[in-house]
């Protein structure tokens, strides 16, 4: 289902029935894989890539260039609420270029620099800075 949302141009969606997307934001040469939910209010740059079964709620904002690999789960409520208002979630940003590994889990709050590295599996925290590489649960960065 793909509802409400602004889609530029050459985005490919080869699996639109196999996707949530609404009220989002996809810039033009993306790619979004089956099985990926892309709620409201995220906005995703030009040429990125979203891989299958992954999870970007609303409050996330992507770069351009960015690759999300599979099963990556954003998360902007650090207090999790039964309500439908929930009045305190909190947004994540990524910058351009940067590259987000299988399975990690982006925690609210967080800004992930441009050409930053999560690495597969880990679980972000804190803010990573451009061009760091970050990994593990919690996530530690490299330069």
């Amino acid at each position: 289902m793909i509802e409400n949302c602004e889609i530029g141009q050459n985005v490919d969606i080869p699996f639109p029935d196999l996707c949530n997307i609404y009220g989002a934001t996809i810039g033009a040469g993306s790619f979004v894989g089956p099985f990926v939910e892309i709620q409201k209010d995220v906005k995703i740059g030009p040429n990125c890539r979203i891989q299958s079964h992954s999870f970007i709620c609303s409050l996330v904002e992507i770069g351009a260039s960015v690759f999300i690999g599979h099963g990556v789960m954003f998360c902007n409520d650090s207090y999790p609420y039964a309500g439908n208002d929930n009045p305190d979630l909190q947004p994540v940003f990524v910058g351009d270029g940067a590259t987000i590994g299988t399975n990690a889990t982006i925690l609210p709050g967080v800004t992930i620099g441009a050409g930053a590295l999560i690495g597969a599996g880990s679980v972000v925290t804190k803010d990573v800075l451009p061009t760091v590489i970050a990994y593990g649960n919690p996530a530690l960065c490299t330069t």
